[in-house]
């Protein structure tokens, strides 16, 4: 059964948040669905993830119960630190002590990994909104996760051979010595030697200890390569962008080129900076009316930041995951977080934010991706307008194929 939530209900405010102490929903009989938003709230990610994606939850949260009375949902916040045992920790205990039934965001992929597999172990739902190892639906894929918003795949492949094609067929990575950054630059590697170019070396760095990256951009220019390729995210990219200019690399020739980056990250870099780079995304507010509508409903909600894609992918699976659980019912919904997500795999999915889309078979969610690049100050005509749009890839073509991931559910 395919719900969609009426146009109504699209504009409800927060006043359909039901947010219930966890025994006074069992003592009156009511089911009670309980989300943890497990994500950065303290560390070098938080400006781009963990506040900003609890606000577009809440609003998921809003609209569901506005559209079904009877559904009630609590929202529960937790910091994973960027520590793998933190974060598994963290939900192990959600699950076995607070009645957790899903878990969204994750915004480090070793902690998505981690958390991935507990959520397997105890037969709930992973919402993973921010976790981006492609290997989420390969061979540590799972029945009960769902990958929402972008993976290592998607954003190495757009970015990568539309910089090669442009004539950077030289590459030097710094990359993030985690999960995240590894997997993100042997992508990109495969996918340059595709296009025709090489990569001519890598420079890793201890995360999140590393403020400093100017040992690491000296090695980037003494390689003589065309393209610097930054498999790193959040303040790690901000940084390096910023003393990349500092020393001079783009007016020596040297492009730069951002594995994962966000609206946010441009908006802290500020378009003097940040003017002429080339990203991938999944979702930006100003793309088309639905977009700006979700931008319109969000206004005032998210501080001074405006919702990036992974902000976006909280509020869109959330979405998702309550339409489900509206069709199944609470009670069974509650039962087993697998079937739940066999429930999700099989209704189509349409929100704002990403459109029309679908849910594969190993989990992967299917819509286009974008490649953009940053306007000059210039150009900017409204507070956030920050992007132009180069290109559209359809999803089939953006992800991965079914069947060359590994994942052991095709």
């Amino acid at each position: 059964m395919t719900l969609q939530l009426p146009r109504r209900h699209l504009i409800a405010g927060a006043a359909g948040l039901a947010v219930l102490p966890a025994g006074r929903g069992r003592a009156q009989g009511v089911p009670t669905i309980r989300l943890g938003v497990l994500s950065d709230f303290s560390g070098p990610y938080r400006d781009w993830s963990g506040p900003t994606t609890l606000a577009c939850v809440n609003q998921a949260v809003a609209e569901a119960t506005a559209a079904y009375p009877g559904l009630k949902v609590e929202v529960l916040q937790a910091d994973h630190q960027n520590k793998t045992d933190v974060g598994a920790n963290t939900v192990r205990q959600w699950f076995d002590q607070r009645d957790v039934d899903a878990v969204v965001d994750c915004n480090n992929s070793a902690v998505g990994l981690a958390v991935s597999g507990v959520a397997r172990e105890k037969n709930k739902v992973f919402l993973a909104s921010g976790a981006s190892t492609a290997a989420l639906t390969g061979a540590q894929c799972s029945p009960n996760t769902v990958q929402w918003t972008y993976d290592t795949y998607m954003l190495a492949k757009a970015t990568s051979q539309a910089m090669v094609k442009a004539g950077g067929e030289s590459w030097f990575f710094i990359t993030a010595d985690y999960a995240f950054g590894h997997q993100i630059e042997k992508d990109a590697t495969g996918f340059i030697a595709e296009a025709g170019g090489k990569v001519l070396g890598a420079a890793r760095y201890p995360f999140p200890q590393t403020t400093d990256f100017s040992a690491l951009l000296l090695q980037a220019q003494a390689s003589g390569a065309k393209v610097l390729g930054l498999a790193n995210a959040g303040t790690d990219t901000v940084n390096s962008v910023k003393q990349a200019q500092e020393f001079g690399l783009q007016k020596r020739g040297m492009k730069i080129a951002l594995m994962l980056a966000y609206l946010t990250d441009i908006h802290t870099m500020g378009l003097p900076v940040a003017q002429g780079l080339v990203l991938t995304e999944s979702f930006y507010w100003d793309l088309n009316d639905r977009t700006r509508a979700f931008w319109g409903r969000m206004k005032g909600k998210t501080g001074a930041f405006c919702p990036n894609q992974m902000n976006a992918g909280g509020y869109s699976a959330t979405l998702h995951y309550l339409k489900t659980v509206a069709a199944m019912g609470t009670a069974e919904a509650k039962v087993s977080g697998r079937e739940t997500m066999a429930r999700m795999k099989a209704m189509p999915t349409d929100d704002d934010c990403f459109g029309p889309g679908s849910i594969r078979a190993d989990g992967r969610k299917m819509h286009p991706a974008y490649l953009f690049q940053v306007k000059s100050p210039e150009e900017q005509k409204a507070p956030f307008d920050y992007y132009k749009l180069l290109g559209a890839t359809p999803a089939e073509q953006a992800f991965r194929p079914l069947s060359q991931g590994g994942c052991p559910l095709v």
